[in-house]
C-alpha cells in the first residue's frame, strides 16, 4: 500500500492506495476535519459521536471502516479509520457542510488520480 498526502482547501487529507483492490482509502478523520472545520482533536470527537450514532442506527458505513497505518502528525505510522471513496461520499451526506458538493467534486478529482496514471504507464 502506497501512502499519499492530497490536498483540499489547503488542509491534508492521508490517503492509501490498495493496488490489490485498485482502490484509494481516504482518513476519515481527515475528512471530518476538512467538513468541519475543526482541528484534529475535535474532529476525532466529531467522529467518535457520529460513529457512535450511525452504528446506532445500523448503517453500514461503520462497518465498512478500516483501520490501515498511516503516518501521524508524529511521524509515526499509526493505524486510523478510513475508508474508500463511495464510503467517504455515504460519510459526506452524514456532515452538514456547504463544503460537501466542493468536496465531493475533489474526491472524483483525487480518486481518478491514480488510476490516469496507470492508463498512462
Amino acid at each position: 500500500m502506497e501512502n499519499k498526502i492530497k490536498v483540499f482547501e489547503n488542509k491534508q487529507v492521508r490517503t492509501v492506495w490498495n493496488a490489490e483492490e485498485e482502490e484509494w482509502y481516504f482518513s476519515v478523520v481527515d475528512i471530518v476535519s476538512v467538513l468541519t472545520d475543526n482541528d484534529y482533536q475535535d474532529a476525532r470527537n466529531y467522529w467518535k459521536v457520529l460513529r457512535k450514532r450511525l452504528s446506532d442506527e445500523g448503517s453500514e458505513l461503520v462497518t465498512n471502516c478500516n483501520r490501515l497505518k498511516m503516518k501521524a502528525a508524529d511521524g509515526k505510522m499509526r493505524e486510523t479509520d478510513c475508508l474508500d471513496t463511495k464510503g467517504v461520499l455515504r460519510l459526506v451526506q452524514s456532515i452538514p457542510s456547504p463544503k460537501a458538493e466542493p468536496f465531493k467534486m475533489w474526491l472524483a478529482q483525487a480518486g481518478s488520480e491514480r488510476r490516469d496514471d496507470k492508463e498512462n504507464d
